[in-house]
């Protein structure tokens, strides 16, 4: 079976992800941000955008959601997802890391066997202001209105916050769920 790709965007937690899938037993491989679009296709089952700085530093990453596997994007993965679809990103009032008390609207998909409200941990130096056409709320806080979005039909997930911190609440169910809809797209 292929790996998941994490993409490195220079985020301080990328390592992290990489650790957090190794540490579920899922085969995972830290790519830089500048492999070519066709090296990444036929070698990977999914693609996980990591964090980064800013979108100036992202590389091919947007060209990485139109290659048709499934993708997660973690803070500035999220953000370069948003953009690539048409939505808009601005700064946020919060700044920077701390808790965030997030509601979940949409369970199911990415969010399985999240309910109600749970904790994590976010950056709001960034964050989505305008949710693309054709994507779904998938969580929100009094912090920000568009925490987690999905457009399931073409397995593109995108979270403000850090699952791969201990920070936050059974973040590692993210990387499970991101792993079965991986298995469930096949080779």
């Amino acid at each position: 079976m292929l790996p998941i790709f994490v993409v490195n965007n220079f985020g301080q937690f990328n390592h992290l992800i990489l650790r957090m899938f190794r540490d579920l037993d899922i085969d995972a491989r830290m790519v830089p941000n500048t492999t070519p679009p066709e090296e990444v296709a036929g070698s990977c089952r999914g693609i996980v955008l990591g964090g980064g700085p800013d979108m100036g530093r992202s590389g091919c990453a947007s060209r990485y959601l139109h290659l048709g596997h499934p993708v997660l994007g973690i803070c500035l993965g999220l953000h370069i997802i948003a953009t690539e679809f048409g939505g808009r990103v601005h700064p946020g009032k919060a700044g920077g890391y701390g808790p965030v008390e997030v509601e979940v609207v949409e369970e199911g998909g990415i969010l399985s066997g999240y309910h109600g409200t749970t904790r994590v941990w976010a950056s709001h130096a960034d964050e989505v202001a305008e949710m693309p056409p054709g994507f779904r709320l998938l969580a929100r806080s009094t912090v920000c209105a568009y925490e987690a979005i999905a457009r399931p039909e073409m397995q593109i997930y995108g979270l403000q916050w850090h699952p791969e911190v201990s920070h936050t609440l059974d973040g590692r169910r993210v990387y499970q769920n991101f792993d079965a809809i991986c298995r469930e797209q096949g080779p």
